[in-house]
């Protein structure tokens, strides 16, 4: 019986359904953006969206203008929250992950052509066979030999999915083999150099904080210990920041006891504080911070909680002033926003971050107007010591200052030596890295007999003739190297070396060789030798 009444009813019922729907598409097509179920204000900036999809007279592209309109909306916060597209995203989460997939070679395009610079050891183009001085002509079946080569696209061609297998054709010693290789995932070190300078002074260099930054640090800090590291060199120079957790646990290696390291505090996120916690490998060695105008943000709070605690010294010039707290929002299109969610206060209470009520040009601006203005020159031009002033939290309750990033305790001024426009040319055009790259590849056995960058540093001793080479090897018409000043000739003969260091050390072998005429880092020595 039951049924029987079902059947009657079913086909009225359906027949509701259907008058129904076709009202509710009435409804959303005659008012779009409002929404048959809203109950809520309607959103004008969904309306418009609808508008456009609805009734404008072309056919558009609405993924590129939410794009757009996204950005300019975000762009009226702060100077660092942004709106990151989708197909900009993978790029960016991999500059702070400390890993990508590719094949693990470092290249550069010379005449027009891709040269294999580094291998990396135990990657999949060292496993496959590739070699310094490789020229990669083709990926498959695309061709990288052409004028106006980029290396963004290079990238682009031979980065891939780990465990897919790419053919590269390669011109070795003027013979040409097609060599396979099976990209894997490729380790992105966050630790330029790390080395000790002498028996008791240790120096690390850390590039930015990645989410491998603090395991990389401990691993260097631990085999500096073991050569007898005593003292410690922490250089965050132009290091501008990442992931602030990795800060914090950096710090943590420090700071004893239960010390505040940072904390953080916005309208919508109440104050979290972040305190060491175990027992840090470096608590008691003596430490010296280097920063300079271009340490941001994860650097500032390690800089910042440091000379708090009077832990370390910090050398230097005033850092970039970046106290913003930014959480990346993924987005349904795949694209994300990184909002400005808190601001991050040092344990004495200041806050780093520096004024942007002037617009986001004028903030972007300041490192030039501290360069115009003579501050990365004279200490007594530096603004912030006008601003908020704050005690230190140990026994010598010193001064330090809020408000515009970390001042540092002693000041070191901004290298002001410069080279003839058209040295600086041959830097930009890649001439000298050029030069140095065929000068390693023709004495690579004779740079063999050097056990190590300390030992190359200390006695190598072919400058003059790395100088005649160059000067033969750069047409006259560009610069005539024989009229450069002597100051000029030995600054350059200095980078030269380190240059040719890195082919073989790679950057720790550069920094091997800078560090031994670098301002800040002799200052680091002096005070650490005191």
């Amino acid at each position: 019986m039951g049924n029987k009444k079902l059947q009657v009813w079913l086909p009225l019922i359906l027949a509701g359904m259907i008058i129904a729907g076709m009202y509710i598409g009435y409804e959303l097509h005659s008012n779009p953006g409002k929404g048959f179920f809203n109950t809520s204000k309607s959103n004008a900036l969904q309306e418009t969206v609808d508008l456009i999809r609805l009734r404008y007279v072309d056919s558009v592209h609405l993924d590129s203008l939410e794009g757009e309109a996204i950005e300019q909306m975000v762009n009226q916060l702060d100077p660092h929250s942004v709106y990151i597209p989708a197909v900009s995203l993978k790029e960016a989460n991999e500059d702070l992950a400390g890993n990508f997939e590719g094949i693990g070679v470092e290249f550069n395009v010379f005449s027009d052509t891709v040269n294999v610079l580094y291998v990396i050891e135990g990657g999949p183009s060292e496993k496959a066979g590739l070699q310094i001085g490789d020229k990669i002509l083709k990926v498959g079946n695309t061709i990288l030999t052409y004028k106006n080569l980029d290396s963004d696209d290079v990238k682009r061609i031979i980065r891939g999915k780990r465990g897919t297998t790419i053919d590269l054709e390669i011109l070795r010693n003027n013979k040409i083999m097609i060599v396979p290789v099976t990209r894997g995932t490729i380790p992105v070190s966050s630790i330029d150099a790390a080395y000790m300078i002498d028996r008791s002074i240790g120096y690390i260099r850390l590039n930015k904080f990645s989410e491998s930054s603090y395991e990389e640090f401990m691993q260097s800090l631990e085999r500096l210990q073991k050569e007898g590291l005593q003292k410690l060199i922490l250089d965050i120079r132009s290091n501008g920041g990442g992931f602030m957790n990795e800060a914090v646990d950096i710090a943590d290696e420090f700071l004893d006891n239960d010390k505040l390291i940072v904390y953080t505090s916005g309208t919508n996120n109440p104050r979290r504080e972040y305190r060491s916690k175990r027992n840090g490998l470096f608590e008691t060695g003596k430490l010296v911070v280097l920063v300079d105008e271009l340490s941001a943000s994860a650097s500032e709070v390690l800089a910042g909680a440091l000379q708090d605690w009077e832990r370390a010294t910090i050398i230097g010039r005033r850092t970039f002033g970046k106290g913003l707290v930014q959480e990346q929002y993924t987005l349904s299109d795949g694209s994300a926003i990184r909002l400005t969610v808190a601001r991050y206060y040092t344990p004495s209470g200041r806050s780093i971050q520096r004024s942007y009520e002037k617009g986001r040009k004028v903030y972007m601006d300041d490192l030039w107007e501290r360069f115009s203005s003579g501050e990365l020159i004279h200490v007594d031009s530096t603004k912030i010591i006008n601003g908020n002033v704050y005690e230190t939290l140990g026994k010598e309750k010193r001064k330090v200052y809020g408000g515009g990033g970390i001042m540092p305790d002693i000041f070191v001024p901004f290298d002001t030596t410069t080279y003839q426009r058209n040295i600086n040319r041959l830097f930009a055009n890649g001439t000298f890295n050029r030069f140095v790259y065929q000068y390693y590849l023709r004495n690579k056995s004779s740079l063999s007999q050097y056990s190590s960058a300390t030992d190359y540093a200390v006695r190598f001793n072919k400058d003059n003739e790395l100088w005649q080479r160059l000067k033969e090897y750069i047409p006259k018409d560009s610069i005539d190297l024989g009229k450069v000043s002597q100051d000029d000739k030995e600054s350059l003969q200095k980078r030269l070396k380190a240059l040719l260091a890195r082919f073989r050390w790679r950057n720790d072998g550069f920094y091997h060789v800078l560090n031994t005429e670098d301002a800040v880092v002799l200052k680091a020595i002096e005070i650490l030798a005191k």
